[in-house]
C-alpha cells in the first residue's frame, strides 16, 4: 500500500472495521467453551464429542495462518481479507443451521481455516492506515481487542447460550461481518497491496496440515484418554513430531516457503516470537485454569464465575490511548518487562488464596492481571516487528501469531493436566493425616457429628472437603510457577535490541 495513511471518517470506520475482524476471530476461538454441554445435548451426542467443536476450529486455523504470506503475496492483502471476512460470515451462519454434529464440525473447521488470515492482516493493514505519528494508537487499538476477545468469548457465549440458544454464539458473527466487509471493500478499494506470481509450496502444506492437525487432536483429546497410556495419542505424538521436523527442514530449503525461517535470523523476531508465545501459554492457561477452579470448587455459577474473571478485559478496554501515549515515550523492551512483572505480582498474589477468599479478592486479583494485559502484546509486536521490511510484514505477522496460538493450545493442555494430577497428589497426602491417632481428625468428625453426619457419610464428606482443598493447593501451585516464569520473562525482555527510528513501528513503513 503506497497511498498515504487514511484519515478523518475513513480512518475511524476503517480501524472499526479491523478491529472487529480480530475481535470476531479471537471471540470465536472461545465462544463455544462454555455451549459444549447445550449443544451436545441438542444434538444428541455425548459431550466429549462434543468438544470436537472446539477442536477443530483451532486445526483449521492454525492451517491457514501461516498461509497469510503466501496469499497476500499472491491474491493481495485486500482481497484475502475480504474473502476471510465473506467466508467467514457464511460459515457462521451455517454453523448455527446446522442439524448434526458432522455438519458442525465440519463447518467449523472451515470458519477457522478462512479465520486465519483475519488477526495478521487486520494487524497489518491498520498499521498501514494510521499516519508514523499515530502507529503506536493502532497498535494499542489491536492490542485491545485482540486480549479482550478471548476474556469476552465465554461471557457472551454464555449470555446468548442461556437467554436464547446456542446457534447464536454463530450468527452474532452475521451483522459484524457484514459490517466488516462493506467497509473494508469501500474504503480500501483501489489500495491493494502488489501482487506476485509465486507457487503454493504444497509439500510445506502437506507437512504443516499433518503437524498441526495432531498437536491439536493430541492437546484437546489427551486429557480425555490419559495421554500416553492412549495408543492413538502415542500415534498423534509421533505423527506431530515427525511432520514438524520435516517442515522445518523442507522449508529450510523451499524457494516459496510457508515459514521464511530466515526472518528468524533478526534478533528481536526471533526473541520476541518466543516470549510472546511461551508467555501467552501461561496467560491461556491461567484463564483456563480460574474459571474452573470457581465453578467447580468455589461453588461460583457460571456467570458468577464469568464476573469475577471479566475484569482483567476492564484494564485494556479502558487504557488504549494510555499505551500508546507510553509506547511513544518510553523504551519497548522496558513496557514488555513491566507487564511480566505486573504478571508476575498478580499470580504470586493469587497462589496466597484459600478456599475462604472472597469473591472482591478474587476479582481484584483478576483486575491485576488484567493491568499485565493492557502493557503486554503492543510493545511485544512493535519491537518483534521493528527491523521486519512491509515485504515481510505478512509473513512475520502469521507466523508470530501461529505460534502463538499454537502456545496457547498448550498451555490449556499444560495447565489442565497439571491442575487434575496435582489435586490427586495433594489429596492423598490430606488423606493420610486422617487417622484415629490425629487430634484434628477426632476434632473435625466430632464436629461432622454434630450435624448429623457419621460412619460412611461423615466419611464422604471428609473426602469432598479433601478434595476442595486438594484443587486448591493445585490451583496456587500453578500460579505460583506460572508468576515466577514470569519474573524470568522479565529479565529475558530485557535483551531486545534498541532500533534506530525511536518510539515508531519501522515495520509497517
Amino acid at each position: 500500500m503506497t497511498e498515504k495513511p487514511l484519515s478523518g471518517i475513513s480512518l475511524f470506520i476503517g480501524a472499526i472495521a479491523l478491529a472487529l475482524c480480530t475481535f470476531m476471530q479471537v471471540l470465536d476461538a472461545s465462544i463455544a467453551n462454555v455451549s459444549i454441554p447445550y449443544i451436545a445435548g441438542d444434538l444428541a451426542v455425548s459431550a466429549n464429542i462434543g468438544t470436537w467443536v472446539i477442536t477443530m476450529f483451532a486445526v483449521g486455523n492454525a492451517i491457514s495462518l501461516p498461509l497469510t504470506g503466501w496469499a497476500t503475496r499472491r491474491f493481495g492483502s485486500i482481497r484475502v481479507i475480504l474473502a476471510s471476512v465473506f467466508l467467514f460470515t457464511v460459515f457462521s451462519w451455517a454453523c448455527g443451521f446446522s442439524f448434526s454434529i458432522h455438519m458442525l464440525v465440519t463447518c467449523r473447521f472451515f470458519q477457522g481455516f478462512v479465520a486465519g488470515p483475519l488477526i495478521p492482516l487486520s494487524l497489518s493493514l491498520m498499521m498501514m492506515s494510521f499516519s508514523k505519528e499515530k502507529k503506536n494508537l493502532a497498535l494499542a487499538l489491536w492490542n485491545m481487542v485482540a486480549v479482550v476477545g478471548p476474556i469476552a468469548g465465554p461471557i457472551i457465549g454464555g449470555w446468548l447460550t442461556y437467554d436464547y440458544s446456542w446457534p447464536w454464539i454463530f450468527f452474532i458473527n452475521i451483522p459484524v461481518g457484514i459490517f466488516c466487509f462493506l467497509a473494508i471493500r469501500s474504503i480500501y478499494k483501489g489500495k491493494e497491496t502488489p501482487i506476485e506470481r509465486i507457487r503454493l509450496d504444497k509439500v510445506g502444506l502437506f507437512f504443516l496440515a499433518f503437524a498441526v492437525s495432531a498437536l491439536q487432536i493430541l492437546l484437546d483429546q489427551g486429557q480425555q484418554l490419559d495421554w500416553w497410556r492412549s495408543h492413538l495419542i502415542w500415534v498423534l505424538t509421533i505423527v506431530s513430531v515427525v511432520s514438524f521436523v520435516f517442515l522445518f527442514i523442507w522449508e529450510s530449503y523451499s524457494k516459496d516457503p510457508i515459514f521464511d525461517l530466515r526472518l528468524f535470523k533478526n534478533w528481536n523476531f526471533s526473541l520476541g516470537t518466543i516470549i510472546t508465545a511461551l508467555s501467552y501459554m501461561l496467560i491461556f492457561g491461567s484463564l483456563v485454569i480460574a474459571p474452573l477452579w470457581l465453578e467447580e470448587m468455589m461453588g461460583y455459577t457460571a456467570s458468577l464465575s464469568g464476573l469475577a474473571v471479566s475484569t482483567m478485559g476492564i484494564v485494556p478496554f479502558c487504557t488504549v490511548l494510555f499505551v500508546a501515549k507510553l509506547m511513544s515515550r518510553f523504551p519497548l523492551k522496558y513496557l514488555a518487562a513491566t507487564s511480566f512483572l505486573i504478571f508476575g505480582l498478580s499470580l504470586l498474589y493469587a497462589s496466597t488464596f484459600t478456599t475462604a477468599v472472597t469473591f472482591t479478592d478474587v476479582a481484584l486479583s483478576r483486575l491485576y492481571f488484567g493491568i499485565g494485559i493492557g502493557v503486554w502484546l503492543a510493545p511485544l509486536t512493535a519491537i518483534s516487528f521493528a527491523h521486519i521490511g512491509k515485504d515481510h510484514l505478512a509473513m512475520a505477522s502469521g507466523m508470530f501469531h501461529f505460534f502463538r496460538i499454537m502456545m496457547g493450545g498448550v498451555g490449556t493442555s499444560i495447565f489442565v493436566t497439571f491442575w487434575a494430577r496435582r489435586a490427586t497428589h495433594h489429596h492423598s497426602h490430606l488423606v493420610d493425616t486422617i487417622n484415629p491417632f490425629n487430634p484434628n481428625s477426632k476434632a473435625l468428625f466430632s464436629d461432622l457429628k454434630g450435624y448429623g453426619l457419621i460412619g460412611k457419610r461423615a466419611l464422604e464428606k471428609v473426602d469432598s472437603i479433601a478434595w476442595n482443598q486438594a484443587y486448591m493447593l493445585s490451583t496456587n501451585d500453578l500460579f505460583w510457577m506460572a508468576g515466577w516464569t514470569f519474573v524470568i520473562f522479565m529479565f529475558a525482555s530485557l535483551f531486545f535490541k534498541n532500533y534506530q527510528e525511536k518510539r515508531q513501528l519501522v515495520a509497517a513503513e
